[in-house]
Order: C-alpha cells, then structure tokens, then sequence
C-alpha cells in the first residue's frame, strides 16, 4: 500500500511537469491522489530522498526536473512567483538580482534577493540561496514594481530606477559603495527619470541624496533633475554620510574628502569603480 502512495505520487510528479507545472502544494496533491497527509508526507520525504522533489517552504513542493538534479533544485526564476503567493506575501526580485536582470552583469550575485513585506527566514534550496529583505511599505512602490517572465510563468522584478534606489537603501545587500557605484556604472542607462523622481518621494530623504551624489559622480547628471525636484519638494533636509560605515568608529573616522553642498553629502573616501 505504502508503495502504491509512493508511486502515486511519483506519477503525479511526473504528469505536473509534464504539463509545464513545477509547484504544488500538499492540500493539492492530497487532494488529487484521495489520500491522508501522512501517507502523503511519508510518499514525498522519499521524492525528496531521491532529490526528486525539494520543500522550500512547509507544505510546498518544487519538482526537480531531470536537468537540474545536480543542482539540487531548479533555479528560483521557476519557482519564486508561486513561493510568495504561498506565503500570502507581495514581492519583487531586488537588487543585485534584478540590477543583473537589467542586464548590470559586473559582478557576480551570489543569493537570489527577494524585498517584501514580512520578515522571512533565507532560503536554501539546491545550490541556489534565496535572502529576503523587508520592506514595510510595498505599495508605495508598486510603480516600480514590473512582470517578467520566467520559463514558467512571471515574476515580479524591481525597475532599474526602484533597483537603483534600494541599492543605496539596502547598502549591506548590495557589497558595500564600491560595489553600489559599479553597479550604477551599468545600470544608469536603464533608468527612467521621472519614474526615478516618482519613486524618490517614497523614499527616505538620505538615501535619495546619497544616490543623487553617486549618480552625479558617475556622469550621469542628465537622469536626477526629476530626483532632485522631488528631493527640494520635501525641504529642507540635513546632510547625511555617503557610506554611514565611515563613522562607526570616531577614533579611526576618516576626514571628509568632499562636502557636496547640492546634495548635501559628506564623502569621507570616493568609491572605486570594479573594472
């Protein structure tokens, strides 16, 4: 009996990903099969010995499909969209993720970075590292928020001017200034400007001044008037640390290098763009 729940359930498996479905929840296959939840559970703890099957969350469930068993798991593109919905979350893939998305591919990204509205635990599944990044007010973001498709549906991904502002909102995700600066390098083409501008009068008042500065440095001055528009519309505002790290310890604090009196930003060392 116990193998017929298991070789049930292998089927099901089996005719999912044949239909181009990879996620299922235990209610559905419970429910499709006509059988308990512990039959249920002790049929796919086998798929999942087998690494046939991964569980990212409880009482969901990933196919491994055939190419990507030496992976572990198939890459979160194809299964993250139906993961958040489970979660009963709103979402969208951010920083250095969706900055590589829009094609920024300097540097390497090593964890598939989620922003959404609850504080979640990181995920690992297969080789793939899934972090999450709260962020309380998603709606007042939503125009930064676009659909991509995946090879199994869509996503939600930030737009390069949503991406550009959270890299400076979540410096510690994005590795640091240097990092952040050469990811603006590649990314500030992309960006559409008054989206930016928009998207700014949601956002804390430093962090649009930190990335105003950066992009200004950059020579990419023609993309922040609406940014600075918005950032004057909410006057008047203090100066703020370039890279806030700078000042953790007052006895080895470096002195400024520049005052940027436009932005009013203190620069106490100017990044290094990775070449």
């Amino acid at each position: 009996m116990v193998h017929d729940q298991r070789s049930a359930l292998s089927s099901y498996v089996s005719s999912l990903l044949s239909a181009g479905r990879v996620v299922f929840s235990r209610e559905e296959a419970q429910e499709a099969l006509g059988i308990g939840q512990g039959a249920f559970l002790d049929a796919a703890e086998r798929l999942q010995r087998r690494h046939s099957l991964v569980s990212p969350r409880r009482g969901l469930y990933v196919i491994v499909a055939p190419q990507f068993t030496s992976w572990g798991a198939p890459p979160p593109t194809w299964y993250i969209d139906a993961l958040m919905r489970h979660e009963g979350e709103p979402y969208y893939v951010g920083l250095l993720k969706a900055a590589e998305l829009h094609g920024a591919t300097h540097q390497a990204v090593m964890e598939f970075q989620i922003i959404t509205g609850k504080r979640l635990p990181r995920i690992k599944a297969g080789r793939s590292l899934i972090a999450f990044y709260f962020r309380k007010d998603m709606g007042a973001v939503a125009a930064g928020i676009e659909d991509r498709k995946t090879d199994t549906g869509t996503m939600k991904v930030s737009s390069p001017a949503l991406t550009a502002l959270d890299l400076l909102r979540y410096p510690h995700a994005a590795g640091g200034l240097d990092n952040i600066a050469t990811v603006l390098s590649d990314l500030a083409s992309r960006i559409d400007s008054l989206q930016l501008g928009g998207l700014a009068a949601t956002t804390e008042k430093p962090v649009v001044q930190r990335l105003g500065y950066l992009l200004e440095r950059l020579g990419h001055g023609e993309i922040v008037s609406a940014l600075w528009e918005s950032l004057s519309a909410r006057a008047p505002f203090g100066w703020t640390e370039l890279d806030r790290r700078e000042t953790r310890d007052p006895d080895f604090m470096p002195e400024p290098v520049e005052r940027d009196a436009r932005w009013r930003v203190t620069v106490r060392r100017h990044p290094e763009l990775d070449e």
